[in-house]
């Protein structure tokens, strides 16, 4: 979690300081703990993994096996390729290479569809945090807005107070010409105590809420650092249409939508592919090993009798001949290795004719996510512009009112004044006073309530035109 002094205490026990907490670091430990956030930055590692592996896949491939066996009864010696009954040990080794030529430019295409895959899981990413900066934003402003709203709660209860007390001293010299102004006022005063009461928990359920969005613990200590809300006179130039044209060439949710229909397509042109022939180069490196193996192997010679006999003069004579001895060797294992190494290399064309009309089928379906991403697309710019719509409403629809307020929270304050000053001259009674009092109050929250809906608001369309920023 990042460091900071008015966050990370949280999860110790130790005393909360007064160091304040600004919004740009409410926003970055928010993006940091969100689990959302984090799925997403897995997503997008998935994809760029997969369209790593679809531009891998355009290298040859290269396989090496070795097979080891133990032969016994009959079988076929692998040295001979005769029958033989014994038991004996074989190897057979080889290493193998492929290439692909030409599928259909099945690999080419599956690299472009993943890239733009990756590219939308970027912007899927981008949208994660941008929409929980949209979150903390609100809730830090709605912090702040209670905060300010608490404040004035403070100051209608400072007032009513001052008079009740007023009013009690009047009331104990016998000048309180109506005693029941004094329980009018008192009556105020409780009111203003409970709406105190009310304000303080709002200002709590709205720390807890932004805590539970930077998922951190509740601590009641937090201190948010004020963000100037004064100036929000001055509403955006552009207007609805505008804003929606320009959001459709910042957004990342909206250019992650065209960019999963562009892979879609892509994945269409894919699945095409796998119905064309297709070419490939191979070649291997082949040895084997046998233990029943042998070779016959000169010892000496000898001199033996034919059977057959010459006439002589000296009558018949014995033939003899010269015999040549040989006997089995075992040969061994690494001249069997050496001599019986072979290589082979060729070219393969592959015609897919019929293979359960799987491809066939592959098209379809990937047609069919084609057109759903192009739905998806098409529905995705139909709710921006819903949205877009929509917060400029809210957006104007602020500013009237707020403007509006300024001019009424100036009236009724000078209302109150007057009113104020007619209560202790004792020329006007407790139910007057109190209705101006009431009337200031009810338009100074109002007001405070406007002015951080026109902040919000603006934010919101910023954020719809990419520029957001704190």
């Amino acid at each position: 979690m990042i460091g900071l002094s008015a966050i990370k205490t949280q999860a110790q026990t130790t005393t909360q300081t007064d160091t304040l907490t600004t919004i740009r670091q409410c926003i970055d430990v928010a993006i940091k703990n969100n689990l959302v956030v984090r799925q997403s930055d897995l997503d997008m590692q998935r994809l760029r993994v997969s369209y790593i592996q679809a531009k891998e896949n355009m290298l040859p491939s290269l396989n090496g096996q070795v097979d080891h066996s133990i032969n016994s009864g009959r079988s076929v010696n692998p040295f001979t390729n005769s029958y033989v009954t014994q038991s004996y040990t074989s190897g057979n080794y080889s290493l193998n290479a492929n290439l692909t030529l030409f599928s259909g430019l099945q690999n080419l295409n599956a690299i472009k569809q993943t890239s733009l895959a990756y590219q939308a899981g970027k912007m899927d990413f981008q949208q994660a945090k941008d929409q929980v900066t949209i979150n903390v934003i609100t809730a830090y402003l709605l912090v702040l807005d209670n905060a300010e709203l608490l404040t004035q709660a403070n100051n209608q209860l400072d007032v009513s107070k001052k008079q009740v007390e007023r009013l009690e001293i009047l009331e104990k010299d016998g000048a309180n010409k109506l005693p029941s102004d004094l329980y009018d006022l008192k009556g105020t005063y409780g009111d203003n105590q409970l709406n105190l009461v009310n304000t303080r928990n709002t200002l709590e359920a709205s720390k807890l809420s932004l805590m539970q969005i930077l998922n951190i613990p509740y601590n009641p200590n937090l201190k948010l650092e004020p963000v100037s809300v004064r100036d929000v006179a001055k509403q955006t130039n552009e207007n609805a249409d505008q804003i929606y044209s320009t959001a459709l060439e910042q957004l990342a949710y909206v250019k992650a939508a065209e960019l999963r229909r562009q892979s879609a397509e892509k994945g269409v042109k894919v699945a095409k592919g796998a119905l064309s022939p297709s070419i490939s180069l191979f070649g291997g490196v082949f040895t084997n090993y046998s233990s029943a193996a042998q070779s016959s192997v000169f010892t000496d010679s000898s001199t033996v009798n034919t059977g057959n006999y010459v006439n002589t003069p000296a009558g018949k004579q014995p033939v003899y001949a010269t015999q040549a001895n040989y006997v089995n060797k075992n040969i061994g294992y690494y001249d069997q290795f050496k001599n019986n190494y072979s290589t082979q290399f060729g070219v393969s064309l592959r015609v897919p004719i019929l293979n359960y009309f799987q491809n066939h089928n592959k098209v379809k379906l990937a047609k069919i996510d084609y057109q759903e991403s192009k739905y998806i697309e098409e529905n995705t710019k139909i709710v921006l512009r819903q949205s877009v719509e929509q917060a400029y409403l809210n957006m104007t629809s602020a500013y009237n009112r707020y403007n509006v307020l300024i001019d009424q929270v100036k009236a009724y304050a000078e209302s109150f004044r007057t009113a104020e000053i007619r209560f202790n001259a004792g020329v006007l009674t407790s139910v007057d006073f109190v209705v101006a009092k009431n009337n200031l109050d009810k338009a100074n929250i109002n007001l405070i309530n406007a002015r951080y809906d026109c902040y919000i608001y603006n934010k919101v369309l910023d954020y719809y035109m990419g520029r957001l920023s704190f």
